[in-house]
This record gives structure tokens, sequence and C-alpha cells, in this order.
């Protein structure tokens, strides 16, 4: 069975350049084996960037070691659940491609917060209401 997005469709491609995703696949696949749980496909800003450096999360410097290739605003990247949501609660949300944001999200994040700041619209605008 296709891996869900949080609008019920399958699960989109959230980014190949740089390849994201817990398995490096493009995909935020989230399964038990991803137990920081890497469900939202966020694109990355100046200032969501600085907000995670600031809270311990690093995702400016390449970790080659677990390729990592560093972060610049505009990538896509499958970002933790829990760290999307200490963004949003400091009013720093990055925006999110809902289509490519693993089903899993919804465990941590309500899905009305992701809609407020989703950046796609899917096949039924109705959905986001």
């Amino acid at each position: 069975m296709a891996e869900r997005n949080v609008l019920g469709g399958e699960l989109g491609e959230c980014g190949t350049d740089p390849v994201t995703g817990y398995y490096r696949t493009g995909r935020c696949s989230a399964d038990e084996g991803d137990l920081g749980n890497h469900s939202i496909c966020a694109v990355m800003t100046a200032e969501f960037l600085e907000h995670q450096s600031l809270n311990g999360n690093d995702l400016v410097t390449a970790r080659p070691e677990w390729l990592f290739p560093g972060l610049h605003p505009g990538d896509r990247w499958c970002v933790v659940a829990v760290r999307w949501l200490q963004a949003y609660e400091d009013s720093c949300a990055a925006p999110v491609v809902l289509a490519c944001t693993h089903e899993r999200a919804l465990e941590v994040v309500p899905l009305e917060l992701l809609q407020q700041h989703a950046v796609d619209v899917p096949d039924d605008p109705g959905l986001l209401e």
C-alpha cells in the first residue's frame, strides 16, 4: 500500500536537490524506524533555519557522514514534526507542502496548523477548508 499524505492522498516527493527524507529517498517516509518522525515537507526560510540553529538543530552546516548537504532558503526538506511545531509556537514555522507531508505528522501537529502554512493546493481545494 502506498504511503499517505496528510490529505489522505498518495505521498508525493518532497525534494531531490538536495535529496531529503530520513531514508534519503526524496520522500518524507516516516515509518516506525524513523523515531524522530521526519514527516513534514517544509520549504526552508532563513527565519526557520536560524530558529532551528538557535534551538540546537543546525540545518545549515553540511554533515557528509549523514548524507546531509546543509540547507539554504528555498530548499525543501523533511523536518521532524516536533521541531516544526516548536517553530510554529515561536512564530517561525516554515511553509509546508501538504501533498508531500506524511500522515504521521498528524500524530504531533494538527492538520489545521499545517494548512495555515500550506504552499501547495490539492486537486480538491475544499480539503483546505
